[in-house]
């Protein structure tokens, strides 16, 4: 999808102002058992399995995948158990991603802790990480599904595909506004769009209600992490819990970085480019001067907020429902937060 070069920013639909603590209020005892499952199946007679995997789940995470999934469940009034096991899926997809991730970027820090890579090394979080993908799948077989079988194993393969392409971009000075949304829309917003379209899918909806609800998913992730690249500039450690610029460290052409290159002055895009092709936070202060000067924060947060927009226009039709509130609510939190 082409992005807009003045978007236009858009009113959020009404919605009961609920904010994140009052979310997870709603469905505290389906987290508090989806955390349960997680627990025990975490379990296997490898020490170093049972260490890593609960250091990394324990790690402090919003768990908005298993959230939106226990949310999407519940607004479609499902009352069976199946979407705590897919919770709980979502959520071990999610934490398997993020060790092979911090091994591929060398990443030190994650959530304002050291990274499992850097404590235990990068062979143990590549197995660690095999292994919650593979345990991960042997849950979502219990459930004896197979259109749920069929979505997740679609959304793991595109969460592979989109890494690949995020490591072509990387140290990639030509890499457009279009080739970066591919990456965020398979690396990040696929798993978001399953974790809601499964809610719709346990439910027996309508296919219409079906699309409506992965829409929204797809929507809602793309937001999140477009914002995760205003903060990466905008942000402090403390609040980010991992390095100012490590995107960029890495050599990832974020969509602010791309943006400044594109619209910024001679020198702006000098910098930027230079920065991008070595790798280096050598220059830090004058690349995050530039974003910001360039007008690129507020570009990226225009994209995230019509991104959410979309969201929340996709379940307009859904029934009313202090779940459906909370999900316009994440819509809401994806693009306001500040960490």
């Amino acid at each position: 999808m082409p992005i807009q070069t003045n978007p236009q920013v858009q009113t959020m639909p009404d919605a009961a102002p609920i904010d994140i603590k009052q979310i997870l209020g709603l469905i505290q005892h389906d987290m508090d058992t989806v955390n349960e499952l997680i627990h025990a199946r975490l379990q296997s007679d490898v020490v170093l399995i049972n260490q890593m995997g609960h250091y990394i789940i324990n790690s402090g995470g919003k768990r908005l995948r298993p959230i939106l999934a226990l949310l999407s469940a519940r607004a479609f009034g499902y009352q069976g158990s199946e979407h705590i096991n897919l919770a709980a899926i979502v959520e071990f997809i999610h934490t398997a991603t993020l060790l092979h991730d911090d091994v591929v970027d060398a990443s030190e820090m994650r959530r304002g802790q050291e990274t499992a890579n850097n404590i235990w090394g990068n062979e143990a979080s590549v197995l660690v990480g095999d292994f919650l993908y593979s345990r991960s799948f042997e849950m979502m077989v219990e459930l004896k599904d197979m259109r749920v079988m069929e979505i997740l194993a679609h959304a793991t393969n595109t969460i592979a595909e989109g890494e690949v392409l995020q490591l072509l971009n990387c140290h990639d000075p030509e890499t457009t506004e279009e080739r970066y949304m591919e990456v965020i829309r398979s690396k990040t917003a696929k798993l978001f769009e399953a974790a809601t379209q499964l809610g719709a899918i346990i439910s027996r909806r309508p296919a219409d209600e079906e699309r409506a609800m992965a829409t929204y998913g797809m929507h809602l992730g793309t937001a999140f992490q477009l914002i995760d690249d205003v903060l990466d500039y905008s942000s402090s450690t403390e609040e980010m819990g991992k390095n100012i610029g490590d995107d960029l460290a890495e050599g990832k052409p974020t969509l602010p970085l791309i943006y400044t290159m594109r619209h910024g002055n001679t020198e702006q895009a000098r910098l930027i480019r230079k920065a991008i092709e070595s790798d280096g936070r050598e220059n830090i202060d004058a690349v995050i001067q530039a974003i910001q000067s360039s007008g690129a924060i507020e570009y990226t947060a225009n994209i995230a907020r019509l991104e959410a927009n979309r969201a929340s226009a996709a379940i307009a039709n859904l029934k009313p429902s202090q779940y459906k509130d909370a999900l316009h609510a994440l819509a809401e939190f994806s693009v306001s937060r500040s960490y």
